[in-house]
C-alpha cells in the first residue's frame, strides 16, 4: 500500500458510546486498515455519548472510501457524516481580493477615488515606471497558463487547472510577500497566448508562467521576455532547476565530490530537464547525458528530436554516448528524474558510481520508491513532502520574484538564478546537512528575505535593476 498522505485525508464525525475502550477500539481499526491518524477532536459529551471528529490521512481516494465504510462498524460507534478534507479547503476558492485601505470619510474617500486619483493617473502618464510605486503593480505578478501541462496529469485546460493556480498564489503571498493573482488562457496558440499576456502586462510587475507545455514554453518565455520590460518566469523550468541545483551543492558535500567531477544524467528532456541541464552547466557540471523515452539524447540522434533537443545535444553529452537509460547510467554519480514513475530499478543504481545521488522527482509518483533504495543511494530526494529532500519550488519562486520585485530588475539573469540556488543551499546550516536534509525546510524563517536579498544583489551585478533595495 502507497504511504498516507494529507492529500487523501477525510474527517469523520462519529457518535461514540461512552465505555471504556471504544475510541481505542476505532482507532485501531483505522490503523489496521491502513489509515494514519492526524487528528482526534472532542467535539460533545454527555453521559451516554461523545461526538468526536477523527481526521484520517489515507493513500488514495478508494482507501479513503474502503476506511469510511469499515471504520465505524465497530459496536457501539455510529458515523454521523464525513467529508474530504482537500475539496472541503478548496471550497469557495482560496483566494479573495482585500483592500489594503478603509474608506471611512468623504476625505479618505476623494483621495482614494475622484478627484484625488486624478493627480496619481497625471502623474504616472508623464513617467510610466511610477506605476510600481503608486500601483499594485509593484508587488504584483500574473500566474499565467494555457492549463496544458497540469503537475502529473497534462493537458487538463484552463478552468481544471485554476485550483493550482490559485494554490501557487498562495505559496507567492505566504513565502515571498508577493501578490499574485490567476490567469487561465482560453487558448494553447502561442501567439494568443504571447499577445494576451502583452496585453494585460501593465498591470503586472511581473509574469510566472505556469503549466505550459513544452516546447512552446520556451518560446513563449524567451519572446514575452524580449517584448516586456518585467521579469518573466516559467516555474516549471526554472524553478526546478534552481532547486534541484541548491540540492546538488549540499549532496556532493555529503558525498566528497566536486560539480566538474560529476557524471549527471537526466532523464526527461522537457522544460523541466533542458532548464536542470542548462543552470547545471552554467554551475560548472562538464558532463551531462539527457535521456527521453528514446534513450539518450546524442548529436546525430533523429529519432524523437525537435529544436531545443537538437540545439542542447550540441551542449552536453560531450562523450556522444548513445543507447538506453540503463547504459547512461553505468558510472553515473547522479541520477534526476523529471519524468515518469517505475523508470528506474534499484540494479540500475548500483550499476552507478561509489555514494550514487538519485534525485527521483517525478509527480506525484516518482522514478522509484525512495525506499527501494535504501542501503544503495547515499543521497534520495523526491518532489513529495511525505519523503525527506523535498524538492520543492516554492523554495525558489517566492523568493525570487521578491528580490526581482524590490530591485525593479527589468529580467531575470542566469545570474540571479545561480544565486537563488546559492542562497537555498546555505539556508542549511553546516551543523543540519545531512542525508535527510540537502535543503532547508519551506517553512524555515527567514528564507524568501534571504534568496530576495541575493537575487536583487545579482540583479544590480548583472545590470538589470532599476532601483538599489534595502537589504535590511
Amino acid at each position: 500500500m502507497e504511504h498516507a498522505s494529507a492529500g487523501y485525508s477525510v474527517t469523520i464525525r462519529v457518535r461514540i458510546k461512552n465505555i471504556p475502550g471504544k475510541l481505542s477500539r476505532l482507532l485501531r481499526r483505522v490503523g489496521a486498515l491502513g489509515g494514519s491518524i492526524a487528528e482526534v477532536v472532542l467535539l460533545h459529551s454527555e453521559f451516554h455519548f461523545n461526538i468526536r471528529e477523527i481526521t484520517i490521512n489515507c493513500s488514495s481516494v478508494e482507501h479513503a472510501e474502503q476506511i469510511i465504510r469499515h471504520a465505524p462498524t465497530v459496536e457501539g460507534i455510529e458515523l454521523i457524516s464525513w467529508r474530504d478534507d482537500t475539496f472541503e479547503l478548496h471550497r469557495g476558492g482560496k483566494l479573495e481580493i482585500a483592500s489594503r485601505t478603509v474608506l471611512r470619510t468623504h476625505d479618505q474617500l476623494s483621495r482614494a477615488y475622484t478627484p484625488g486619483v486624478a493627480r496619481v493617473c497625471a502623474a504616472i502618464a508623464s513617467a510610466a515606471d511610477k506605476a510600481h510605486e503608486y500601483t499594485i503593480k509593484g508587488n504584483f505578478i500574473a500566474i499565467v497558463t494555457d492549463g496544458s501541462a497540469v503537475l502529473g496529469m497534462g493537458n487538463i485546460g484552463p478552468a481544471a487547472a485554476l485550483p493550482v493556480m490559485e494554490g501557487k498564489a498562495i505559496l507567492f503571498k505566504q513565502f515571498g510577500g508577493v501578490d499574485a493573482f490567476p490567469v487561465c488562457l482560453a487558448t494553447q496558440q502561442t501567439e494568443e497566448i504571447i499577445q494576451t499576456v502583452q496585453r494585460i502586462s501593465p498591470v503586472f510587475g511581473g509574469i510566472n508562467l505556469e503549466d505550459v507545455a513544452a516546447p512552446r514554453c520556451f518560446e513563449i518565455e524567451e519572446r514575452l521576455q524580449d517584448a516586456l520590460d518585467v521579469p518573466v518566469f516559467h516555474d516549471d523550468q526554472h524553478g526546478t532547476a534552481v532547486v534541484v541545483l541548491a540540492g546538488l551543492l549540499n549532496a556532493v558535500k555529503l558525498v566528497g565530490k566536486e560539480l566538474p567531477q560529476l557524471k549527471v544524467v537526466i532523464n526527461g528532456f522537457g522544460a523541466a530537464g533542458v532548464a536542470c541541464a542548462r543552470i547545471l552547466l552554467s554551475s560548472g557540471v562538464g558532463n551531462i547525458v539527457p535521456c527521453d523515452s528514446h534513450g539518450i539524447i546524442h548529436r546525430g540522434r533523429k529519432e524523437g528530436m525537435n529544436l531545443i533537443k537538437q540545439n542542447m545535444a550540441e551542449k552536453v553529452n560531450p562523450n556522444n554516448e548513445q543507447g538506453s537509460l540503463t547504459q547512461a547510467l553505468r558510472q553515473a554519480d547522479v541520477f534526476i528524474g523529471v519524468s515518469a514513475p517505475g523508470v528506474l530499478t534499484p540494479d540500475m543504481v548500483r550499476e552507478m558510481s561509489e555514494d550514487p545521488i538519485v534525485f527521483a522527482l517525478a509527480n506525484p509518483v516518482p522514478e522509484i520508491d525512495p525506499e527501494e533504495l535504501q542501503g544503495i543511494a547515499r543521497v534520495i530526494a523526491t518532489g513529495r513532502s511525505d519523503y525527506e529532500n523535498q524538492i520543492n519550488n516554492v523554495l525558489c519562486f517566492p523568493g525570487l520574484f521578491r528580490g526581482a520585485l524590490d530591485c525593479r530588475a527589468r529580467k531575470i539573469t542566469e545570474g540571479m538564478k545561480l544565486a537563488a540556488a546559492r542562497a537555498i543551499a546555505q539556508a542549511v546550516s553546516v551543523e543540519d546537512l545531512g542525508q535527510g536534509r540537502i535543503v532547508p525546510d519551506i517553512y524555515k524563517e527567514g528564507l524568501g528575505a534571504l534568496v530576495a536579498r541575493s537575487v536583487s544583489a545579482a540583479a544590480a551585478a548583472d545590470g538589470v535593476a532599476r532601483v538599489s533595495p534595502s537589504l535590511d
